[in-house]
């Protein structure tokens, strides 16, 4: 009566109660507690259309596990979205983050469509962590973008721990590194790569742009926190990214404790930040080499030579 969108997670088989909403988001057990089992899909997309009709429905949104969802309308086209999983470790509370993020979308302006395929994107991260969790919007990003790991990526320090707690329980070695990543080169993708191999995930902490201007000057860095994290978690070798703010990541690792740190460069172990703590815990520190003839500061300073020019 007040024009205002009804959004409802139906529970029990009395959807009587829900007449006239906006949109219901049955998951498929749900939905064929109520219409009945279906066979096929058209037969989900019938008697989905004969449920609309019977209880005044503006929308229903069918959330079907591994099928992706559907969603159906009057005097439309079905819209069969496939999942967006990639690993499927729990599915607490999906449902809460489908509902979540389709209010949330539609009260931006966007199409019942578009709300739709946002919310199919975040339910696709949320299922690849243990637990109730949440999706960061930047993860969503991520997810929207169609990344192939679209549980994992830029994360929180809180999800970060999350994380690395769920692999352990898969047990799973976690390797850390660090550093600026201001332009991505060759020795990067290398080192990173290299880092990778020496566990079963990868965890990169990113100076922030403060730290990074406290340790390069004030010209640095080039590319901005975001972007340096986004363009990181783009490569198959890294899995999870995360930022500081402080000059070196001692709290950061001494928080996650990795089974191995590792940095690239002339380092000895024992200068490594970090590295009495992670020995304390029983984990290892490495020192790994840079390919030669890599160096961010050279391709700045190309650039700058050759815009002289």
């Amino acid at each position: 009566q007040a024009g205002v969108p009804v959004l409802i997670d139906p529970k029990g088989t009395d959807f009587e109660r829900y007449r006239g909403a906006t949109l219901l988001t049955p998951n498929l057990s749900e939905f064929e507690a109520v219409a009945g089992k279906c066979k096929s899909e058209d037969e989900l997309v019938e008697r989905g259309m004969k449920l609309i009709a019977d209880y005044d429905l503006s929308a229903l949104l069918v959330t079907r596990s591994e099928q992706g969802m559907t969603l159906l309308q009057p005097n439309k086209a079905p819209l069969h979205m496939p999942t967006q999983a990639q690993e499927v470790y729990d599915v607490t509370g999906a449902g809460d983050t489908v509902i979540g993020v389709l209010a949330a979308t539609l009260a931006a302006g966007n199409t019942l469509e578009e709300a739709c395929y946002f919310a199919n994107a975040a339910a696709g991260v949320v299922v690849g962590k243990l637990g109730t969790s949440t999706v960061s919007p930047i993860e969503l990003e991520n997810a929207v973008r169609g990344r192939a790991d679209t549980g994992f990526g830029v994360m929180t320090e809180e999800e970060l721990r999350q994380a690395v707690a769920s692999a352990r329980k898969r047990g799973e070695k976690v390797v850390m590194t660090n550093g600026v990543f201001d332009i991505l080169h060759a020795g990067h993708v290398s080192y990173l790569a290299n880092a990778r191999k020496l566990g079963d995930r990868l965890i990169v902490a990113v100076n922030s742009d403060a730290s990074t201007k406290r340790l390069k000057g004030d010209s640095r860095p080039v590319n901005p926190l975001e972007q340096r994290m986004i363009v990181l978690g783009a490569l198959e070798s890294v899995d999870w990214v995360v930022s500081f703010e402080e000059d070196t990541p001692q709290r950061l690792i001494a928080g996650i404790l990795p089974d191995l740190l590792v940095k690239g460069g002339d380092y000895k172990p024992e200068e490594i930040a970090g590295s009495e703590e992670v020995w304390a815990n029983g984990g290892e520190v490495m020192v790994l080499n840079f390919e030669d003839g890599c160096s961010t500061t050279n391709i700045i300073k190309k650039i700058q030579t050759e815009s002289e020019k």
